[in-house]
């Protein structure tokens, strides 16, 4: 037994010294490890390193070394294998490429997606809108505030700017909102051209103002405003008997009854030549009914507030009358440019046809 560990100690020597001192050949491993073609330790040309017994057969009596599983020459089969070059640079992944400088910019909208000069111009105008929506809103709140120095110093800029597009009524509202309907009805005493004399029946104004805003997109201020606005000024200016408080009182009487007068004559009554002596106004409230769903009980008949008769001056006629001229001749003019028109139309196309 101690002669086997005593062989196998020097076959051990022998590798090592191989290992070492052996050539510089092409199958010298750079660790020490070399290949030796048959795969059984030795040198290149397979001779055993170190003699030990040899039997009949020429085979040595001696067991090969057991090469040991950790060892770096030896493969997991336990033959040895040639070790990687000591010159073999590591394998590194190649590095990512890297982040780009400067993220993708989110596309561009609403004034900054325009050109300079046209940024300038969308700026500048909306600089004069909200310039305007204040001077609109400053003026709103002087005309409906409490008098103050500034109204008393401009209320006629203030009036100026608000009347009569931007009249704010407030009627609307608290405390108590207006639930009447007021309409203004007129009759009149007519001379005919024989000299008799005729009493017209009601004519409801207010209905004909109502018939002639109804339906149209733009309405006038005249059918909206006019009569309404100078039966409110007659109201304010007049006590519960309708007489007058000052010159505003006589004012309104005569601005009202000139206003009726071109309304009557308007109607044609008596027929060609007739003229209009006097003329009586009057107005008709009616509350207006609740909601069927309310408890509410209300009185829906017409309360009637009748003003005296009143007598037709010539200067109200001439003012009535050249009223009235201005808005046919403004129809005229419209029937004519509309016939000349046609007349054109119509000459184009006889022309076109020859």
């Amino acid at each position: 037994m101690d002669s086997y560990d005593r062989d196998a100690d020097a076959v051990a020597d022998a590798d090592r010294g191989a290992g070492h001192h052996g050539g510089g050949g092409a199958d010298q491993g750079a660790g020490g490890c070399a290949d030796r073609g048959d795969g059984h330790p030795g040198g290149a040309s397979g001779a055993p390193v170190a003699s030990g017994a040899v039997g009949p057969d020429g085979r040595s009596d001696q067991p090969p070394p057991i090469p040991s599983p950790s060892s770096p020459c030896t493969g997991p089969s336990g033959r040895p294998t040639r070790p990687a070059p000591p010159d073999a640079p590591p394998f590194d992944p190649p590095p990512p490429d890297p982040p780009s400088a400067e993220p993708p910019s989110d596309p561009r909208s609403g004034i900054a997606a325009l050109s300079f000069p046209y940024q300038i111009v969308a700026a500048l105008t909306l600089a004069v809108v909200a310039l305007a929506a204040c001077v609109h809103i400053a003026m709103v709140f002087l005309h409906v505030a409490p008098s103050n120095t500034l109204t008393k110093q401009h209320g006629q800029v203030v009036d100026d700017w608000i009347y009569p597009e931007f009249e704010q009524n407030w009627k609307l509202f608290a405390p108590n909102p207006l639930q009447q309907n007021v309409a203004v009805q007129a009759r009149a005493e007519v001379r005919s051209a024989d000299g008799s004399t005729l009493t017209t029946g009601w004519y409801d104004l207010s209905a004909r103002d109502g018939s002639a805003i109804d339906g149209n997109l733009l309405p006038s201020h005249t059918d909206q405003n006019e009569l309404r606005r100078a039966w409110d000024f007659f109201v304010a200016s007049h006590d519960n008997e309708n007489r007058p408080n000052g010159m505003r009182g006589q004012l309104s009487e005569r601005y009202i009854r000139r206003i009726v007068v071109q309304r009557v004559q308007d109607e044609r009554p008596g027929g060609q030549g007739a003229f209009v002596e006097r003329i009586q106004v009057r107005s008709s409230t009616t509350n207006v009914p609740p909601p069927k769903w309310s408890k509410e009980k209300v009185d829906t008949r017409p309360v009637y507030r009748q003003l005296p008769w009143w007598s037709v001056s010539d200067g109200d006629r001439s003012v009535a009358g050249s009223a009235a001229a201005d808005k046919g001749a403004a129809a005229d003019k419209g029937i004519r440019a509309d016939n000349g028109t046609r007349a054109r139309d119509d000459a184009r196309t006889e022309a076109g046809s020859r």
